[in-house]
């Protein structure tokens, strides 16, 4: 077992055009800077019941949610590091614990052969989730491109910028590398700001002067809804 993070921020989300981004960005130099892994290839295997019951339920918006997913950088294999995590939300306050082990470890510990030979508090808190739905199943693939940035004066700020997303509900392993069909309409761009207070002041006023607006997205629930508008068309919605 590797080590173990603990998160406790708000995330804040906004849609973009490919041109919204582009004259964002011009106005945010000076304000930040490159992160410490500033471009990555991200992919995920979100677990869930048979019948979608954790995303079915945060997608009725609760107070409280919670969702659980195996999380790699670039292309993985067997002994890639990859990144247990539970993440909560309650209110507007999100709640991130994660552990880091090799891939099959981590393939096996959320597949049935649960273990705590460290029993740390993030393990506890995992295993007790994976008893409380013990039907718990990978349910869909999701990965995407990532430009990460952080703030030159706000040691806390961190935004975002998500590009080609794509889901998928067949080979569901992170081995098996990034595709699937697309979440957003190409070009689109999925900006997150990440803080542990308020949004700084100058970020709101420059989002302000670009009519840019927080809103409510969940790259798992947009692909939940094109799974079932799927089954409903037999189609797909938008080109990978």
């Amino acid at each position: 077992m590797n080590h173990t993070d603990k998160f406790q921020r708000y995330e804040l989300k906004f849609l973009l055009s490919s041109v919204q981004k582009t004259a964002l960005f011009s106005d945010l130099q000076g304000f930040l800077k490159e992160d410490r892994y500033p471009q990555s290839s991200i992919s995920n295997i979100y677990f869930d019941t048979p019948d979608f019951l954790l995303i079915r339920r945060s997608l009725e918006k609760p107070v409280y949610k919670e969702k659980l997913r195996l999380r790699c950088y670039g292309s993985a294999d067997s002994e890639s590091t990859a990144f247990v995590e539970l993440k909560k939300k309650y209110k507007s306050v999100v709640y991130k614990r994660r552990v880091s082990m090799p891939l099959l470890w981590a393939e096996n510990y959320l597949c049935g052969d649960h273990f705590s030979e460290t029993p740390s508090q993030i393990i506890r808190e995992i295993d007790y989730f994976l008893e409380f739905y013990p039907n718990l199943m990978p349910a869909m693939y999701i990965s995407y491109q990532r430009e990460s940035f952080a703030g030159t004066k706000d040691r806390d700020l961190r935004i975002t910028f998500d590009t080609d997303l794509l889901w998928r509900r067949e080979r569901l392993s992170l081995r098996s590398g990034p595709y699937g069909r697309a979440i957003l309409p190409k070009g689109d761009v999925l900006m997150e700001v990440k803080t542990k207070d308020a949004m700084p002041l100058w970020l709101a006023e420059i989002l302000s002067d670009h009519k840019i607006y927080k809103t409510s997205f969940s790259k798992y629930g947009k692909a939940y809804e094109e799974m079932l508008q799927e089954q409903i068309t037999g189609g797909e919605r938008y080109a990978s």
